[in-house]
Parts: C-alpha cells; sequence; structure tokens
C-alpha cells in the first residue's frame, strides 16, 4: 500500500498568498515530501472556483515530474468528458516521458452543470462520455500517441462512486478510486464479467484524514478552513441559480457536512491514525492511499508538522504492520 498526498491547490481569498508563489510554495512542498518518503503525489480538477482549485492537473503534473524523481503522479481525477480523448492521451503521455514512467492517470465524470456547459458536454450523459474516454485514451496510449508513454500500459482509474460506478470500472478493467468497502463485490464481479483477471483488482482513494500532534486543538485551527472548503463543494455541485446556503461552522462540526456532499476531516494521532487506515482498507485490494495535504490554506505550521508526521510514522507503521511508538 502506497501512501501519498492530495493537491487541489486552493488559495482562498480570505487567506490568498500571491499565486505564483502559491504554485512554487506548492512544488517545494511536493519535493519535501517525497524526501520525507512520501509514495505519491495525486491532483485533481474543478473550474471556474474563487479559490483557484486546481483546473489542469496534467499541466501541473508535468511540473511536479521536473521537480521530483522517485514518486508516483496521480490525477483524482481528471474530467476526461470535458477534453478530446486524444488530447488527454498525448497530455498523460507527456507526463509519463518527464516523469520517467510514474503516471497514474485517474479519470472521473464530475457533477457541475457549469462546468459541462462551459466545455459544451452534456451533465446528463457524463457516466457514458467518461467510459468512452477512458477506453478510447486506452486505446490511444497503446497505439497511436506518438511519442508514447513510457509505461506499457499506463495505469488507468476509474473515481467512480456508488455501485453503478464500481461496475463501470470493473468492466473497462480499470483500478477503483475509492476506499468503499461496499463497492469491493460489485467491482469484483464486473471484473470477471468484462474477461479480467481478478489480479486486475486495485483500488485506491483519499482517506480524510490530518495528523497532529494535538488533534483537538489542530481541529480547532482547522475547522474555519475546513468550512470554506464544504461550502465551495456545495456551491460547485449547485444546479442552475439556487446556490446553497453556506453552513455555518458549528453546522459544519457538528457533522452537516455528511449531507452536504463534500469530503469529511478527521484530525488523528499518528498512532490513531494508522489504526483507522487499516481499518478502512481491511480486506480491500489497496494500492494506494493518499491524505489531504492541506484544507483549503490551512496553517503552514499544520501542513508541515502534518507531513512530519504522516511519512515520519504513519506510512513506515502501514508498510511495515507495526504500530506507532
Amino acid at each position: 500500500m502506497k501512501t501519498g498526498l492530495f493537491f487541489d491547490l486552493r488559495n482562498p481569498p480570505r487567506w490568498q498568498r500571491p499565486w505564483a508563489a502559491h504554485y512554487r510554495s506548492t512544488l517545494d512542498l511536493i519535493g519535501e515530501a517525497e524526501e520525507r518518503g512520501a509514495d505519491a503525489v495525486w491532483l485533481t480538477e474543478h473550474h471556474f472556483t474563487e479559490d483557484g482549485y486546481l483546473p489542469q492537473p496534467l499541466t501541473f503534473a508535468a511540473a511536479v515530474a521536473a521537480r521530483t524523481s522517485r514518486v508516483r503522479i496521480g490525477t483524482g481525477i481528471l474530467l476526461a468528458a470535458l477534453r478530446h480523448p486524444r488530447h488527454t492521451a498525448e497530455e498523460a503521455a507527456v507526463v509519463d516521458l518527464v516523469s520517467g514512467g510514474r503516471l497514474e492517470l485517474g479519470i472521473g465524470a464530475g457533477f457541475s452543470r457549469k462546468e459541462y456547459d462551459a466545455f459544451g458536454a452534456d451533465l446528463r450523459r457524463r457516466y457514458s462520455l467518461t467510459d468512452n474516454a477512458a477506453a478510447e485514451i486506452r486505446r490511444l496510449l497503446a497505439e497511436e500517441v506518438t511519442p508514447p508513454p513510457a509505461q506499457s500500459p499506463v495505469p488507468l482509474w476509474m473515481g467512480y462512486q456508488g455501485p453503478q460506478g464500481a461496475r463501470r470500472a470493473g468492466l473497462l478493467g480499470t483500478g477503483l478510486l475509492s476506499l468503499d468497502p461496499r463497492l469491493l463485490g460489485p467491482y469484483t464481479e464486473a471484473l470477471a464479467a468484462g474477461g479480467h483477471p481478478p489480479s486486475a483488482a486495485r483500488m485506491g482513494g483519499l482517506v480524510d484524514i490530518v495528523v497532529a500532534d494535538d488533534p483537538e486543538e489542530a481541529f480547532r485551527r482547522i475547522l474555519p478552513h475546513y468550512t470554506y472548503q464544504v461550502n465551495s463543494y456545495r456551491r460547485i455541485g449547485a444546479a442552475g441559480p439556487d446556490v446553497p446556503r453556506d453552513l455555518t461552522a458549528d453546522e459544519v462540526a457538528a457533522g452537516a457536512v455528511r449531507r452536504g456532499g463534500a469530503p469529511g476531516l478527521t484530525v488523528l494521532t499518528p498512532r490513531d491514525a494508522v489504526r483507522t487506515v487499516r481499518e478502512r482498507t481491511a480486506g480491500l485490494p489497496v494500492e494506494h492511499v493518499y491524505f489531504w495535504a492541506s484544507v483549503a490554506a490551512m496553517p503552514e505550521d499544520l501542513v508541515r508538522r502534518h507531513i512530519e508526521l504522516l511519512f515520519g510514522e504513519v506510512a513506515p507503521a502501514l508498510r511495515s504492520g507495526a504500530g506507532t511508538g
């Protein structure tokens, strides 16, 4: 099981840094994480957000590839229905070449009508469009793209949720970017139905964990940032002009986030983080787990301590099967 970090490059107005400095410091942080033992970094995609949520993950992946030498570089996820498959395949091949064969290409459908409308795609067909794009990208990478990627094949993942999505990933014979144990059955059954061997089963995904020495105090300091992030996801998913009311920090802390469609947040000590990851991944064919790098520009000292603890204590324990001290 490889341990990595998840980057969305949010730079919210309330805590905003100059953009060029923000990108440079993120690349510096990725380099530091690699030095500390990170196995992978994962990048994501959204458009039209006030905080500059990363819109072009493969472009940034090329910069990561040039600044690193060992970490796997994943997209978790790229919105394939918003691009021509050849465009995605060619960009992916370039990233794979620059990185020396370190790309993990994660593809997903997304959920924002505004994004689909802006790119001239039909949100109602997002799953069939994404399935078709994935199949064509895989064919192009294997048969037509020049220059070809370094890997053959490039690892392909589908960032689908729910039983239907798991079945789609299984039929395609890709990895599944979910750690939901309820999806293992539909996924492996569909792998078999699609003629893929059991060994093709591989899962990965985000664990919504920040590691801290004092979780209660860290959660208190992260809460304003997490509240911003929750409300941002709610706005991204809004249909038409009906933007949902922002949740308050008290509502988010009380668990209203689970009704808002955004990822959760768990702040734990290293020992509890190891136990929680093991519980969440038990019995699953997990290849990658990745943690928040930062939650909406949370305090820098918490980011750096999180990374120190994650790769100094948590990741080694997960690899060895031992506990922490």
